[in-house]
């Protein structure tokens, strides 16, 4: 359904409401500012297959922009705007934007990326009331829709935890506005999304769960509530507050939520959510069973990535009955591979593949592309694993990651997932460090919660916490204490840990 139609069922009724602010669209409102903003689009030159770079934070003023691209035709990238200048510019250049629109508030950043995109032709400043202001080019702007709409599509970046982001080039098929993308339909018959859903969005509207299931809450008549930052009471209150049926959250929040005191975690009734969605980074059984007797059996876990290949699921009951595991394959066929491709039996550990899948390729990186795929045409993420004699799939670890320490392979996860739970850590992330003697060694770098004092008596409480509960050799050998560098999706930023002990 077009954005077009909605606003003429649904009217007044509210699309989308920023959780501190207040502010919020109606459906009629979303129609006739998007329609506008397509139109100012189409006066600045751009038809349909161009891109546009968007550099906003959490705001309202993200929607209206968003689908104006999509009902335009164009592609649209999100540029995280955590990002350095350098990082920024590299994203709008790369994906090869004609137009950026920014907020005011990113104006330094958007010009440091503009200076270093010569293909850039134009920027519009959302709230500014000087220069290229958005609001400024609109008035007088028809409000009604352009007369050649086409459904336009995200390109999202991976998020660049090891090197540079790579964009990911979707499939275009100049469908009229209104087709809709794979998530909109997925949202509904998978996830249970409809007029009734209020949808709360914890993340970043630059990550591709945020603002696609945001979208998608909106293509089925549904409410999306807003997080501009998230913050564990505040996502507790708006719950109870919009009696909020659905919510996405990452484990890094779970473990915030879990960390609440009983008094502050009971002060709010929970009882409207239906479904708890959780993805983005792996999550422990320990956690994922609190989170169960806390909200019911209704987490569901999904497993995939913005490649758009393989895409697994998993319900409250079954992963009971298979805990740890992410799920069995909702979109193609999983494959578990040794070193030289050979596929391995049941519970063997190797490189998760998927066949049966649609082919995509990394922007302007065929070197990259090709190394996702083998000669089969099977796809893999980089991830190892293992699949049951069920088929249920179970993580391990990236690639990246794995510690090989004396000829042994160690998984970062396993130690990460007890030492979350040590009152004392507030997070975490475990690496391998050089080592003489044993190849690599386990060192852990913690975040310590507020108010801990972090000394060396405190880095032997944590290694005798984790020999108490895994294999010794899984210990940790050295502790460090600092800020674990973390995208807001809950994916660690590698190159900027490995930085620090000057393996980047």
């Amino acid at each position: 359904m077009n954005l077009t139609q909605l606003a003429g069922l649904y009217e007044s009724k509210l699309a989308v409401v920023m959780g501190r602010t207040g502010k919020s669209l109606t459906y009629r409102q979303l129609e006739e500012q998007s329609n506008a903003i397509a139109h100012l689009f189409r006066l600045r030159g751009l038809i349909a297959g161009d891109h546009i770079a968007i550099l906003m934070e959490n705001e309202i003023e993200v929607f209206p922009v968003v689908w104006a691209a999509q009902r335009s035709g164009l592609l649209y990238t999100p540029v995280n705007w955590h990002l350095s200048a350098d990082e920024a510019a590299y994203i709008v250049e790369d994906c090869g934007a004609r137009l950026l629109v920014h907020s005011e508030s990113l104006s330094e950043l958007a010009l440091k990326a503009e200076a270093s995109a010569p293909q850039l032709k134009s920027r519009l400043v959302v709230g500014s009331g000087a220069g290229d202001s958005l609001e400024a080019e609109l008035e007088g702007v028809p409000v009604t829709p352009i007369p050649d709409e086409s459904e336009g599509y995200y390109m999202f970046y991976s998020s660049g935890t090891t090197g540079r982001p790579k964009g990911i080039v979707p499939e275009r098929t100049d469908q009229p506005f209104g087709s809709g993308l794979p998530i909109d339909s997925r949202m509904a018959s998978a996830f249970g999304f409809g007029p009734e859903a209020v949808y709360l969005s914890t993340g970043p509207l630059y990550h591709a769960a945020p603002l696609g299931w945001c979208l998608g809450t909106m293509r089925n008549g549904g409410t999306a509530i807003v997080m501009e930052r998230f913050d564990a009471e505040s996502a507790l209150a708006l719950i109870e507050r919009f009696s909020i049926t659905h919510g996405q959250f990452v484990p890094t929040m779970f473990v915030r939520l879990l960390k609440l005191d009983d008094v502050t975690r009971l002060r709010y009734n929970v009882s409207s959510m239906e479904l708890v969605v959780h993805a983005a980074a792996p999550c422990s059984i320990e956690i994922k069973e609190r989170m169960i007797d806390w909200f019911g059996p209704k987490l569901t876990e999904f497993y995939g990535g913005s490649e758009g290949t393989g895409f697994f699921m998993i319900d409250s009951p079954n992963w009971l009955a298979h805990k740890g595991s992410v799920g069995r394959a909702v979109i193609g066929v999983v494959h578990v591979c040794d070193d030289e491709g050979m596929e391995l039996p049941a519970g063997s550990i190797g490189t998760v593949w998927f066949s049966d899948i649609r082919r995509f390729e990394y922007h302007r990186d065929p070197v990259k592309t090709a190394e996702s795929f083998n000669d089969k045409g099977w796809n893999t993420l980089g991830d190892l694993g293992h699949v049951d004699e069920d088929g249920y799939l179970y993580l391990s670890a990236r690639r990246t990651d794995l510690i090989l320490s004396g000829g042994v392979n160690i998984y970062p996860r396993e130690i990460e997932d007890e030492l979350a739970l040590h009152p004392a850590v507030d997070d975490v992330v475990v690496v391998g460090l050089p080592d003489d003697e044993m190849g690599q060694k386990v060192h852990a770098v913690v975040a310590v919660t507020p108010g801990v004092v972090a000394d060396e008596a405190l880095v032997e409480e944590l290694i005798e916490y984790c020999r108490a509960r895994l294999a010794r050799y899984k210990a940790p050998r050295s502790v460090s204490f600092d800020e674990v560098p973390r995208l807001p999706s809950g994916k660690i930023l590698r190159r900027e840990l490995m930085a620090r002990f000057g393996e980047a």
